[in-house]
């Protein structure tokens, strides 16, 4: 058995060190002993450690309880840099920013109509942008990343949105490259049922769960999948597509070409449509789910409706993955039991009775924010930690 050098007894602490910033990091606030459970390290070590990182001004030490005792909380440093996230939707264009103990410090929402021109959509998340980092007061050399969610895959080989008939207006468009060059920071992109999985995962209905698929149902249906505590987005940034599984061959034509998929049956443009003769052709989503809520009996046929297909896609997702808990996104989660009940209801149906057993479905914690929180999230999650370690490195080298 070999004695260690002076080297590698180095290299093993700089390893340590490391280990505990990227607990704190994607937890955003953990005490000692989460940390020494987090990270397999002994509470001596964890110990030695955060006070070597308060020191050098890495972290910050708070008091707080755990279990009816007196503990303390560590927390990235308030000042150690500020990550922005920027979330496109079909109606709206979301900015907030937040520091990396996961406060956020400034947010803001403006309707947008997205699907008309990307670089009318870029130039407001630029001006937005510039303005809510002005805000907190920060500089903008303390900004670490950018992280942006579209409505639509990303293909990972070339960046490009994959699917122009969800955006007609961003044919081509490579949205990292096209905001990255517009701020000057570096920007990572995903879709927006991913962010949404990775915002309720560390702010929200996901926290402390290590499996769980994330729905949003929208101008299409997609899944963000969490397996082990990270995002799974497949070799070709296509997974979780969930929108297309059929359920009827003979069913309507989708827009990917196939007939009736999930989508068919559960999206705006085709539920609405069932209701424009008793409701009119204005009525919204968030409008057919108030009224459901008020009693009116069309748009609780159709919301249950809805809540039967979507549970088909889980139960799919039950048998093959067999995650812990799903959480319902979007304008559809606002519907409640009214929409849960019949999703539970097709997973017990359809799915393996040990899987269907094992499933907590649940409504997210943060409504239209989860999208943006995770952008937010990505950044922290895709950000290196060695730099963090060296408070004379710039911030902007942070990434792997």
């Amino acid at each position: 058995m070999h004695a260690q050098t002076p080297g590698s007894q180095s290299s093993l602490h700089r390893a340590n060190l490391e280990r505990v910033v990227r607990a704190v990091r994607l937890a955003g606030s953990l005490t000692q002993a989460e940390i020494a459970r987090t990270t397999g390290l002994s509470a001596a070590t964890v110990s030695n450690i955060v006070r070597e990182l308060r020191d050098n001004g890495t972290v910050q030490v708070t008091p707080t309880s755990s279990g009816g005792r007196r503990a303390r909380s560590v927390s990235l440093s308030g000042d150690a840099g500020i990550v922005v996230g920027v979330d496109f939707g079909h109606s709206h264009l979301r900015v907030a920013v937040g520091n990396l103990a996961h406060q956020v410090l400034a947010e803001q929402t403006e309707p947008i109509d997205v699907d008309a021109s990307a670089a009318q959509g870029f130039d407001r998340a630029e001006e937005l942008v510039g303005r809510l980092i002005a805000a907190t007061g920060i500089g903008v050399d303390k900004v670490i990343g950018v992280g942006l969610g579209v409505p639509g895959p990303i293909d990972v080989a070339t960046g490009v949105l994959g699917s122009t008939a969800i955006l007609p207006g961003w044919g081509g468009i490579n949205p990292r490259e096209e905001l990255s060059g517009r701020l000057g920071m570096p920007v990572h992109v995903d879709n927006d049922a991913n962010l949404g999985a990775l915002g309720e995962l560390v702010w929200g209905g996901g926290r402390g769960v290590k499996d769980l698929a994330y729905i949003k149902v929208a101008s299409g249906v997609g899944a963000g999948l969490v397996i082990n505590g990270r995002i799974y987005r497949g070799p070709g940034g296509t997974a979780g597509e969930i929108g297309h599984i059929t359920l009827d061959e003979s069913g309507p034509v989708c827009r990917c070409g196939n007939r009736g998929c999930l989508e068919t049956f559960t999206a705006a443009r085709y539920v609405l449509e069932l209701l424009r003769g008793s409701h009119g052709p204005d009525l919204t989503v968030p409008r057919m789910v108030q009224l459901a809520r008020e009693g009116d009996p069309g748009c609780r046929r159709v919301v249950a409706d809805v809540g039967r297909h979507v549970g088909m896609g889980v139960a799919n997702l039950c048998n093959v993955l067999n995650p812990s808990r799903v959480v319902l996104g979007g304008d559809l989660a606002e519907a409640g039991e009214l929409v849960l009940g019949p999703i539970r209801e097709s997973v017990s149906r359809y799915a393996i009775p040990s899987a269907a057993r094992q499933l907590a479905v649940v409504p997210g914690a943060l409504g239209g924010r989860a999208e943006v929180l995770g952008a937010l999230a990505l950044v922290l999650s895709e950000m290196g930690d060695s730099t963090l370690l060296t408070a004379s490195a710039p911030a902007t080298l942070a990434f792997r």
